[in-house]
C-alpha cells in the first residue's frame, strides 16, 4: 500500500490571505483525516506566507496520523522540530524565494551540513528524507549519510506524461530499484495528479508515499475534498 499524504499548505495560503483563521488548517487537516488520507505534509517557510511555525504543534497534536514537515533545515526550524517531533522531516534545498520546491539536494556538495542534520534527528528518534533527483549517485550519499528515505523530485516524469511516460519514468525505476537494494526507503512529489500518479505509483518498486498538495486543492474545487482524496487513494491503490 503507497501512502498518501496531503501537502496543506495551500490551506494555509487561504487563510493567510484574509489575516484570520478562515479556514482552520487544523480543522480542516482532521477533515482530510477523516476522509481516508494517510499523514498529512506542511512546508513552513520563513515569511509563514502560508504554513506557520505556530501550526506545526497544534497539528502533531491534533491529528492521529503522520505529520510530514518539509523545509530547509535553517537552525531555527530543526530547533523548533526537535521540541515537536513530527513523525517524518523532509529536507528540501528551496531558498526563501521560491514559489515551490524546484530541485533536489545536491548531497555530495552539501554532505557536511546534511550529515548535521540527520544526525539530529536520527537521535531525537524523527523519520529522515531529502528530497532528491531520482539518480544512483544522490541515493547513495543518502544512505551513507544516514537518511531512512529519500523523496524523489517527480517533475520530470509530470512534465512528459502521457506523451513519453514510458522513457521518463526508467529513471524512477531504476533509482527505486537501486534504493530497495541499498534499503533506503523511497517517497516521491510533485506535479503528481489524477492523470499520472495511477502509472507513477503502479510501477515504481517499493514506493512507500507520496506528497501531494497543489493538485489536491485544485481538484477539491471541482469534486469536493472528500470525494478527491478518495479519487487520490483509489489510483494509488488499484
Amino acid at each position: 500500500m503507497v501512502k498518501l499524504s496531503v501537502n496543506i499548505n495551500k490551506i494555509g495560503t487561504l487563510r493567510n490571505s484574509r489575516g484570520e483563521n478562515n479556514p482552520d488548517v487544523v480543522k480542516f487537516a482532521k477533515k482530510i483525516e477523516s476522509y481516508g488520507a494517510n499523514g498529512i505534509t506542511i512546508h513552513p517557510r520563513p515569511d509563514e506566507r502560508h504554513i506557520k511555525y505556530s501550526d506545526i504543534d497544534l497539528l502533531k497534536n491534533e491529528l492521529n496520523i503522520e505529520l510530514n514537515v518539509e523545509g530547509y533545515p535553517t537552525k531555527k526550524l530543526i530547533n523548533l522540530l526537535l521540541k515537536i517531533k513530527p513523525h517524518q522531516v523532509t529536507l528540501v534545498p528551496d531558498s526563501p524565494e521560491v514559489l515551490t520546491s524546484n530541485d533536489g539536494w545536491d548531497v555530495i556538495k552539501n554532505k557536511i551540513f546534511l550529515k548535521e542534520v540527520s544526525d539530529e534527528l536520527s537521535i531525537n528518534n524523527i523519520r529522515s528524507s531529502i528530497f532528491v533527483n531520482p539518480t544512483i549517485k544522490m541515493i547513495e550519499e543518502a544512505k551513507k549519510i544516514g537518511f531512512d528515505r529519500v523523496e524523489f523530485y517527480t517533475k520530470s516524469f509530470a512534465d512528459y506524461y502521457p506523451f513519453d511516460k514510458s522513457e521518463s519514468i526508467k529513471q524512477f525505476i531504476q533509482a527505486a530499484n537501486f534504493a530497495k537494494q541499498i534499503s533506503i526507503g523511497v517517497n516521491a512529489g510533485h506535479d503528481l495528479n489524477l492523470k499520472n500518479l495511477e502509472y507513477f505509483s503502479s510501477h515504481l518498486p517499493g514506493l512507500l508515499e507520496v506528497s501531494i498538495g497543489h493538485a489536491i486543492v485544485c481538484d477539491a474545487l471541482n469534486y469536493g475534498m472528500e470525494k478527491t482524496i478518495k479519487m487520490y487513494l483509489s489510483k494509488l491503490n488499484v
